[in-house]
């Protein structure tokens, strides 16, 4: 007996041993204060990434209709994520498509895309972390396809409670950890690329506390038979009830997922939604103590249906204040669908078909790398300015700005803070070291004294809402391979400087006039006029470059409307056109309400962008129509809107669409809400689908709808409300913004309810007041200078739904109703839960 126990507590030794050094060959570990440390040298690690999905699913299914090679789009699509400075991949592997019923694992097409997938991210230094149970089924945006998967058959809510899937979990955590991977030579446990994983994604718990916790260890415990040392995660934001059972598990840390503007919108969300991200807050670190000891990381994120491209850092920022280690944006567009964003509809990046939104992710590397955990830096607009950081909502611009690198999102006026010292350029639009007439993103490296690389990417055009109903019919960005002119007024590049190209095909050399060059899409070397030793330090030919082919186009016109104008006053026109020579002639036709009509030709004042000024004499107060017209020099015409092929003067042409604009009389009141035309676009906080109502009725007027929310069955004291993005209609009117002097409502309550009006500003402050609202409809005017700061609401609701529901700007500037440019409507139930409801007609500006 004695020899026996000798015998185990040897083998107890022996196996820590073996596990301590294991643990010491991992790249990081989570220390006893849950803070994730590189092994080598104890420092706090940091990994920023993305999601990406293209050897599962829809994004397997939609290269193989494109008769595309998934190994090379891969090959492009990870090329691009290093080139954003991204170190950290994540991704749900689909379950569905590599297990059966039992758990067994399948080695089949997705499983070895999957493998290469991973080799290719070790070849660019990007490390992994997999969720190898994802519950989904594979269609979105399609149907589900009938798969054999344990999730298939079971489901994602029965799954983390019945015995015979969690069984064949465990089957397939200890085949899929034990898979070794083609490539490689190695399994995931042993690979040191991969870092760390994370059980499953976004269980919806059940059932008895204690069974959550031993369903969490049951998991683990087969991951680790496997000899996985590395961190494992588990969710605790998707079932934020059972986060006490999930935190007495024996796991290294917890994941979340940030969705601040919601998800599925059907359109481009518009507006300062840099409030939504002021803040992570976690309850749990507060309520749970043993919380706070496990990493954290952040598995999913997006700034859902918006293109604005400061959202990224910010968030990033907030990251670092709540001590994430981790963060992967949800999800990476690949290059070869990105066209028509049909793989998620709600989300879309790209770095060639989103280049702004691509640098800005690049800026929140940055930031997610370089700020210190747990540091903050006040509220908004405070913290708009961050470190070596920051980010305008009105000139829709992030940027970088240190000793080193300077990246921006779009033309800044900010100067470099050290030209001298600088090594890195990258972005979209102008600065004071770049003048780039492209709308494409680019990179400039310095390899040393006078020499620089330079990677150009395409242009890239959008000619829809890309966030609307998605197809694969239906492209939303072209991309242009145009020549734009470029100017480099870098160190060491003075008095011009020599050119060559170095990716594969790319053949051209010249020397700059006066620092300008006209340049394509592709990647370069530049070099001081007439440098020694250049060949020997730079490569010349096969370079990397990746970009999706140029759009073949015919005239295309992006044209913003704008609603209304003011009488009597010139105003101007503008679009994007593309598809058309320099030599071929735009023209505007306009048509007034006293049947007066006139051709103005339209500008081409810069690359792809067109203007005309109205004159005063046609745009009198009433409704004026017109069209845009394009005449090639082939004597084509393609007339807009529609984009009808033909001349639009012709005896028997039958199309006569055009887009229509009302011109205001000088005391016409400014309509900021009318629930007939603007139903589409309200949004709308309503916490219990079930009870609560929100519809379009009609009342006593002809032909104008109502919108009325009601709350039936309301808790105390509960809150209900909307808001609507109204700043598209002052462009045309702005000038007469600081002339009106009342807020007027029309509106009434069947129960004779309190509402609250606010006013909302670019920066984010609201301004509110008070109105009795009673059983007949009546007219409110609430005088402008009587509008008090108060909170707002943070719409859409941002996911999870523990993160805060109102916002009040820190921002002191007095109120201006030339920052005006939502308007949010809320009530609330009474202390004792009676019904109530709310019906808005319409919301104007009065003079």
């Amino acid at each position: 007996m004695k020899n026996t126990v000798i015998l185990l507590a040897f083998l107890i030794i022996t196996s820590n041993i073996f596990a301590q050094k294991q643990v010491n060959k991992n790249l990081v570990y989570v220390d006893a204060n849950g803070v994730l440390r590189f092994s080598k040298n104890k420092k706090d690690a940091a990994f920023f990434g993305v999601n990406y999905t293209v050897p599962f699913a829809y994004g397997y299914r939609s290269h193989k209709a494109l008769n595309v090679d998934l190994e090379k789009a891969i090959d492009a699509d990870v090329h691009h994520m290093a080139r954003l400075g991204l170190d950290a991949f994540r991704v749900h592997v689909w379950d569905v498509e590599i297990t059966d019923s039992l758990g067994n694992l399948l080695n089949n097409e997705h499983l070895l895309l999957f493998d290469y997938l991973i080799k290719k991210l070790k070849e660019y230094n990007i490390k992994i972390l997999i969720t190898p149970i994802a519950f989904w089924g594979n269609g979105y945006p399609e149907k589900d396809e009938k798969t054999n998967g344990f999730s298939s058959v079971y489901g994602k809510g029965p799954s983390v409670v019945l015995e015979a899937p969690i069984k064949a979990q465990e089957n397939y955590l200890r085949q899929f950890f034990n898979h070794v991977n083609p490539y490689t030579k190695l399994t995931y446990t042993a690979d040191a690329d991969v870092i760390a994983m994370e059980i499953n994604n976004e269980p919806h718990h059940s059932g008895p506390k204690e069974k959550t916790t031993e369903y969490v260890n049951r998991l683990t415990a087969a991951v680790k038979s496997t000899g996985w040392t590395k961190p494992v995660f588990y969710n605790i934001s998707e079932s934020p009830t059972y986060a006490d059972a999930v935190v007495k598990a024996k796991v290294d840390g917890h994941s979340f997922q940030w969705y601040p503007t919601g998800l599925v919108a059907g359109h481009e969300q518009k507006g300062n939604f840099l409030p939504h991200v002021d803040l992570y807050k976690i309850p749990f670190a507060d309520t749970i103590a043993a919380f706070n000891n496990r990493a954290k990381m952040v598995y999913e994120f997006d700034a859902a249906d918006v293109m604005q491209p400061i959202m990224y850092p910010a968030m990033a920022r907030s990251y670092r204040t709540a001590g994430f280690q981790w963060a992967t944006q949800f999800a990476y567009d690949p290059m070869y669908t990105a066209h028509a964003n049909t793989e998620y509809q709600t989300h879309f990046l790209n770095l060639a078909y989103t280049p702004a939104k691509a640098i800005s992710l690049l800026i929140a590397s940055k930031v997610f790398h370089i700020l210190p955990r747990n540091k903050t830096y006040g509220a908004y607009p405070a913290d708009t300015l961050f470190d070596v950081f920051r980010l305008s909502y009105k000139n829709g611009l992030a940027e970088m700005n240190s000793n080193e690198e300077f990246y921006y999102t779009a033309s800044t006026s900010t100067q470099p803070k050290n030209i001298s010292k600088l090594k890195y350029v990258a972005g979209v639009g102008s600065s004071g070291v770049v003048k780039y007439e492209g709308s494409g993103a680019y990179f400039l490296d310095k390899i040393s004294d006078g020499i620089w690389r330079l990677e150009v990417m395409p242009d890239a055009i959008a000619v829809s809402d890309v966030f609307a109903k998605a197809s694969p019919k239906k492209e939303v960005v072209k991309i242009l391979w145009r020549q734009n002119l470029i100017e480099l007024l870098l160190p060491g590049l003075e008095n011009d400087f020599d050119i060559e190209g170095v990716n594969d095909g790319n053949n051209f050399s010249t020397t700059s006039v006066d620092n300008k060059v006209l340049i394509r899409p592709g990647v370069y070397n530049i070099f001081k006029k007439n440098i020694e030793g250049f060949h020997s330090i730079l490569d010349v030919g096969g370079v990397k470059f990746f970009a999706p082919a140029s759009t073949t186009i015919q005239p295309t016109v992006v044209h913003q409307l704008q609603l209304e104008v003011s009488a009597n006053k010139t105003f101007s026109l503008s679009a994007k056109i593309i598809g058309i020579d320099s030599i071929d002639k735009v023209s505007v036709e306009l048509r007034n309400s006293s049947s007066k009509w006139k051709t103005i030709a339209m500008t081409n004042n810069a690359v792809y962008n067109f203007t005309a000024d109205v004159p005063a004499d046609i745009v009198t107060p009433g409704l004026t129509n017109y069209r845009i017209i394009v005449q090639k020099t082939n004597k084509e015409f393609f007339t807009f809107p529609g984009g009808y092929q033909g001349n639009p003067y012709s005896w028997d042409e039958y199309r006569n669409e055009s887009w229509q604009i009302f011109v205001a009389a000088p005391q016409a009141p400014l309509q900021l809400f009318n629930a007939t035309t603007d139903k589409s676009n309200v949004m709308v906080y309503n916490t219990d689908w079930r009870n609560n109502l929100v519809e379009y009725i009609t009342a006593d007027k002809p032909e104008q709808l109502i919108l009325k929310t009601a709350m039936n069955k309301p808790a105390a004291n509960q809150t209900m409300g909307w808001q609507l993005f109204f700043a598209n209609r002052l462009s045309g009117r702005r000038e007469e913004l600081s002339s009106f002097t009342k807020l007027v409502v029309r509106a009434r309550s069947a129960e004779e309810a309190t509402a609250k009006i606010s006013l909302i500003t670019t920066d984010a402050q609201a301004f509110a007041a008070g109105i009795k609202l009673e059983k007949e409809f009546r007219e409110f005017e609430i005088p402008l200078s009587q509008l008090v700061k108060d909170s707002m609401l943070l719409l859409p609701r941002p996911y999870p739904g523990f993160l805060p529901l109102y916002f009040t700007s820190a921002s002191t500037r007095a109120f201006d109703a030339n920052e005006i440019e939502k308007l949010e409507i809320r009530f609330a139930a009474s202390p004792f839960a009676k019904p109530v409801s709310v019906e808005i007609e319409a919301v104007w500006l009065k003079k």
